[in-house]
């Protein structure tokens, strides 16, 4: 019998696997949590499925994610990740990428790590979790997602508004959206 999963994963193998093994589950490692905010800052204004086709290929070009060895990229490596193919190639959103770098580490010395950070945010520190019965149930952004964009905004982070960042939440498993009717809901959650 087929599991039931949340509609939007779909049946590509790729986002099954996603839905499955990663979405909604809970980052607490902040070289985990610099690479979704990476990717999804890429993702602004694309679907999330060209972002996942695209990781491993971001994860070469990013260093692995190591937030200190993308913070020190320089022009040269805005040029080199001008001319990769594999990744989203907009000059903005690879400026950003390193910028981006620059902020969480100065969030990581300011809270200790980056998941302390969003955990701040959070009611009395603790994962949010809804249930929702079908997708149109899930907002696209929340007074929560609202706050913690507004922040980061001010702190200089870019593409990383209040819908990108709820996405964040939901990936990163700080809002848990899995469907009440989804086998992911009960897997890691009791």
């Amino acid at each position: 019998m087929d599991k039931k999963r949340c509609d939007w994963c779909g049946d590509d193998p790729l986002y099954v696997k996603y839905h499955d093994e990663e979405w909604g589950r809970e980052v607490t490692d902040d070289k985990t949590m610099f690479e979704f905010l990476t990717l999804e800052s890429a993702q602004a204004g694309l679907s999330w499925i060209t972002i996942l086709r695209k990781r491993e290929n971001y994860r070469e070009a990013f260093a692995g994610f190591d937030v200190e060895k993308v913070a020190a990229f320089g022009e040269d490596d805005v040029k080199r990740l001008m001319q990769n193919e594999g990744i989203v190639r907009n000059e903005r959103k690879i400026i950003a990428a390193i910028d981006n770098a620059l902020h969480f580490i100065e969030v990581q010395k300011e809270f200790g790590s980056f998941c302390a950070y969003l955990r701040s945010f959070l009611p009395q520190g603790r994962v949010v979790i809804n249930n929702p019965k079908k997708l149109s149930d899930i907002p696209a952004s929340t007074p929560l997602s609202d706050v913690i964009s507004a922040d980061m905004k001010k702190r200089g982070v870019k593409f990383f508004g209040r819908t990108i960042c709820y996405v964040h939440l939901q990936a990163v498993g700080y809002v848990d959206d899995h469907l009440a009717d989804c086998h992911c809901k009960s897997q890691y959650r009791k």
